[in-house]
């Protein structure tokens, strides 16, 4: 990224004051919340890696929400927490299509010199760090199985 994260933020955050977005500002000030509440109780400043996580957990929260309201009948609430999706997404480095996905659980693979379900769990370490905030694990999990089981 190149900007601070953190920075980036909080100046969109002014922004979204001065233009009087009033539902665009509750989540910014809810993520700016999340921020400074890690930080507390972390005792330490996050990095950008850190924030991305942080932000990616929001993300994950608000979408489960958002089936379970739409699931309980509740579109109103669903289409609000589908609004701050959008938001946290906004400071999220670009998703990778499925094809680059693949292309990097391959690539993870063969620089590590894997060929069997065993380590399964060094390439998700490796992919972890390296997809950060790109990719949804869970998928990138299933094309880890699907590349190991051909080996």
């Amino acid at each position: 990224m190149d900007a601070d994260l953190k920075v980036r933020i909080k100046e969109d955050t002014r922004a979204a004051m001065r233009a009087q977005e009033k539902p665009r500002l509750a989540v910014l000030r809810l993520i700016n919340a999340e921020i400074q509440q890690v930080e507390v109780d972390s005792r330490q400043e996050l990095n950008n890696q850190e924030l991305v996580a942080l932000l990616v957990r929001m993300q994950k929260q608000r979408t489960a929400s958002a089936a379970q309201y739409r699931q309980g009948g509740r579109p109103d609430l669903a289409t609000q927490e589908e609004f701050e999706i959008s938001v946290i997404q906004e400071f999220l480095p670009p998703s990778l299509s499925q094809a680059e996905m693949e292309d990097a659980v391959r690539e993870a693979c063969n620089r590590l010199q894997v060929d069997s379900m065993q380590h399964m769990g060094k390439v998700m370490g490796f992919l972890t760090q390296s997809l950060a905030g790109r990719a949804d694990m869970a998928q990138v999990s299933e094309y880890v199985r699907k590349q190991l089981s051909k080996n």
